[in-house]
């Protein structure tokens, strides 16, 4: 039963840090036995990091500690009673859980149930490659390979083409194509206020599309398509539906 809750972003125009996902995230989490456990490595003050969340996810009723404070962080992990993974550069991210030897144990206690929340680097993490993240490689991971705990690449912060703009670079929808020249794995590009739910078993499990805005499928081979929330984005993905 693997539980997993992908953020576009913490922070939407208008809103404090996390407003406009509060009630997902708390009916997503529920009870629980313990602390959220807290990965800030995407940034680099992290205490700053760590005191942000901690005392926004006391407002929902939950206690967090964050991983880079713990004695022993495989321990940590290991009794989690879940996961919050936040925003930030998502190269930085990804090294950070390669040089603490973090990919394989998150792995496996997702796999065993212990929900993820993840948002925006947090969200491209937790597909199988961080290949269309948006970010700077200010560092170099040993790996594009990231977590892996959904079957599709994430594309947070995604923004439609503006036919008013007169910038001449390339817009998101062209760098995703330039993904899918190479690379067969379906995009989602999740707009800002959007979030995916993902709960089941690995072969049966839906990806619900919630928030308030929605997101872009993208295929190799295929038009992109639009959703809207709410609603079951697997047929999307795997091509077998509207």
């Amino acid at each position: 039963m693997r539980r997993v809750l992908l953020l576009s972003s913490s922070n939407v125009h208008g809103r404090g840090y996390l407003d406009h996902a509060a009630p997902a995230i708390r009916s997503f989490l529920g009870p629980l036995s313990g602390p959220v456990l807290f990965l800030p490595f995407a940034l680099f003050d992290r205490d700053a990091y760590a005191e942000r969340a901690r005392a926004r996810f006391a407002q929902m009723g939950f206690a967090l500690e964050s991983l880079h404070r713990a004695a022993n962080a495989s321990e940590a992990v290991r009794s989690a009673s879940a996961f919050f993974v936040g925003g930030g550069n998502t190269f930085r991210l990804l090294n950070e859980l390669y040089r603490r030897d973090l990919l394989e144990p998150i792995r496996q206690r997702v796999a065993e149930g212990i929900p993820y929340v993840g948002s925006s680097a947090g969200s491209n993490v937790a597909g199988p490659t961080l290949k269309t993240t948006k970010d700077m490689p200010i560092v170099q991971p040993p790996s594009f390979d990231a977590l892996g705990l959904v079957d599709f690449q994430i594309s947070p912060h995604y923004l439609d083409p503006d036919p008013a703009s007169t910038h001449m670079g390339e817009t998101q929808e062209e760098r995703i194509v330039q993904y899918l020249e190479e690379n067969d794995r379906p995009v989602v590009g999740l707009r800002e206020r959007a979030f995916l739910r993902i709960e089941g078993a690995p072969l049966s499990r839906e990806v619900m599309l919630e928030g308030e805005a929605g997101c872009r499928v993208f295929r190799r081979g295929a038009s992109p398509v639009e959703a809207v929330p709410v609603r079951d984005i697997r047929p999307l993905l795997d091509g077998t539906g509207p």
